[in-house]
């Protein structure tokens, strides 16, 4: 055995003692864990963004219970790759990847004929893919990227879904939203950006378009054993947050990130909200509310508007052409 000074010990030793504290309080401000044992044999679930981040966590969480899995994504490749390590890692063959862009209407009536072909029934939707301070694009349709991909692409496809969900009940829709909604206002005279575009706003918007859909959708659901309801996962560490100054300067990456990596949920962490709205029994009949750190959580002023979210609600129908023959 070498022998070594205490004083070069407890040097070498620090690095390892602030990462172990820092674990430790990365694990205690994560939130709470969704502690339930539900089986989903022989329930269907469609995740939409399964193929990284908190989809993937709660795809395998979903395949662990031995549900069928639905992967609804836009990369085939990543969603494969994603796919074969659940299926590896739970031992549920019955996991598929399914092409479906929430970017383009017409690959989500594709994907959503295909599923009606293949399945019968379909009794969880999660509706978690998205994107987040993108520079200024549009979609296939001509629609902001992050309204179009946050909200109008999951309201056209939750709405084509409805006829499955109505024949599955009990079934559940979680709409993953976010606590930047309290930040967000619909523009009801440039919702599309394009007299102003800033990518923080139009990303609240979208996130406060999530709530007030899941709220109006709560009322058109009610009676049919349908249920609906919003989730803000937390601050989660995935790709959604690529296009974040913070995120792509090295001096961030080297000097801050660190410092508040303890504070930043892991995809894992940031799955449980949506686990539990999807599964808690104590929910069966919930419908319309806001969730967070699995418990119940107060939504912003605007995001209770009526009259506003059935404005957005007419104005989604329109735009998605959701009665289009």
């Amino acid at each position: 055995m070498v022998w070594m000074p205490p004083k070069i010990i407890l040097i070498c030793s620090f690095p390892c003692t602030v990462v172990a504290l820092a674990s430790l309080k990365k694990e205690h401000t994560g939130g709470t864990y969704y502690k339930g044992k539900e089986k989903l044999t022989d329930k269907v679930v469609v995740i939409t963004g399964a193929n990284t981040g908190i989809g993937k966590e709660t795809a395998l969480e979903m395949a662990r219970r031995d549900a069928k899995v639905i992967m609804a994504c836009r990369d085939m490749y990543k969603c494969e790759e994603s796919r074969q390590n659940i299926v590896l890692e739970t031992k549920n063959k019955y996991v598929y990847c399914r092409k479906c862009d929430l970017s383009s209407f017409e690959s989500i009536r594709q994907f959503v004929d295909r599923f009606k072909k293949e399945q019968s029934k379909l009794h969880i939707l999660v509706n978690n893919g998205g994107v987040m301070r993108c520079p200024k694009s549009t979609t296939a349709d001509g629609i902001e990227t992050q309204l179009g991909v946050n909200h109008m692409g999951h309201f056209l496809l939750t709405n084509l879904l409805l006829d499955r969900l109505k024949s599955s009940a009990p079934s559940r829709i979680i709409n993953v939203s976010s606590i930047a909604h309290k930040r967000g206002d619909i523009d009801v005279t440039d919702l599309n950006s394009e007299k102003d575009y800033d990518p923080a706003k139009a990303y609240a918007q979208s996130k406060l378009a999530n709530i007030l859909f899941t709220n109006e959708l709560a009322r058109k659901l009610q009676g049919t054993g349908v249920t609906a309801n919003a989730v803000h996962p937390g601050i989660v560490d995935t790709d959604i947050i690529r296009h974040m100054g913070f995120y792509n300067s090295t001096f961030s990456k080297i000097f801050l990130y660190p410092f508040a990596w303890p504070f930043i949920k892991t995809p894992k962490q940031g799955a449980q909200t949506c686990i539990y709205a999807a599964l808690d029994p104590s929910l069966k009949d919930v419908s319309g509310k806001y969730f967070s750190n699995c418990e119940e959580a107060d939504t912003a002023p605007q995001a209770k508007d009526e009259k506003l979210a059935k404005w957005l609600w007419l104005t989604s129908e329109k735009w998605t052409r959701l009665n289009a023959t």
